[in-house]
């Protein structure tokens, strides 16, 4: 089921991009958008976002991986002066090679029984690790998925995805978007995250290991020589999991979904 976003939380959206949020400390880090940036949108359905966007940038890169939704936006823009400025992809963003751009907006898909984690976790990493770095990604996901990208030590919801996308990136929940925004209605309830990638990031070897390379064996093996088989991974932070990369592997592979 693909749903259109309300006109509202769109200008909203922009609105946010446009001149950033006060967040963590109170301090504003501004997304900024430039009349000279070049934007990816993922998942532009109509267009209703992606013409606010062509207002404001140089180039928008719209990505959509249904056709008619494709052709309805391609028409929306024949003949006007933004038609040059948008640049097409119909197709997987998942399966497509990213051209270079400074910023990023999605509204990923809604379906009925869709696992948000099967599309999401690896559109964000494709993202996080996509080079050259990009400048910062205003992105709308399943209300569970946001909570569990910004989740901090101790929270219920603090698990691998939360520590492997803070270690890339900064992450700041902020919005909650009721599904009352939609046409039609999902049943799920949404949030917008914004998130800016670690640049430099973070010193670690990111190839494969070893197909016979026993990961949990080796993880037990070190937890028993530390003394740390009682700290539980829910209660460490950032800091702690690079300590634990940097002491004991010279070749470590994070799991990406």
């Amino acid at each position: 089921m693909k749903t259109s976003i309300n006109t509202n939380i769109c200008k909203l959206l922009l609105n946010t991009a446009y001149t950033g949020l006060k967040v963590r400390h109170k301090a504003p880090r501004m997304a900024a958008l430039r009349p000279t940036d070049v934007a990816l949108e993922v998942g532009p359905g109509t267009g209703n976002m992606t013409i606010k966007l062509l207002e404001k940038v140089k180039k928008v890169i719209a990505c959509e991986i249904d056709p008619r939704l494709a052709a309805e936006l391609q028409k929306r823009v024949q003949g006007t002066p933004q038609q040059n400025k948008l640049h097409l992809i119909v197709g997987d963003v998942l399966k497509t090679e990213l051209p270079f751009f400074d910023i990023c907006v999605a509204n990923l898909p809604y379906q009925i029984n869709f696992n948000p984690f099967q599309i999401s976790s690896p559109f964000v990493f494709k993202l996080l690790l996509h080079r050259p770095f990009f400048r910062c990604a205003v992105l709308m996901f399943q209300r569970e998925f946001a909570q569990r990208l910004v989740a901090k030590p101790g929270d219920k919801l603090y698990c691998r995805l939360s520590v492997n996308t803070q270690l890339l990136a900064r992450v700041d929940h902020l919005m909650k978007v009721g599904k009352n925004n939609f046409r039609p209605p999902p049943k799920v309830e949404s949030s917008v995250v914004r998130i800016e990638p670690r640049n430099p990031p973070p010193p670690i070897n990111f190839q494969p290991v070893a197909d016979d390379f026993d990961v949990k064996a080796k993880v037990n093996e070190i937890l028993e020589k530390d003394n740390l088989e009682k700290k539980r991974a829910r209660t460490m932070d950032i800091d702690d999991f690079l300590g634990f990369v940097f002491l004991h592997f010279t070749l470590f592979q994070i799991s990406m979904i």
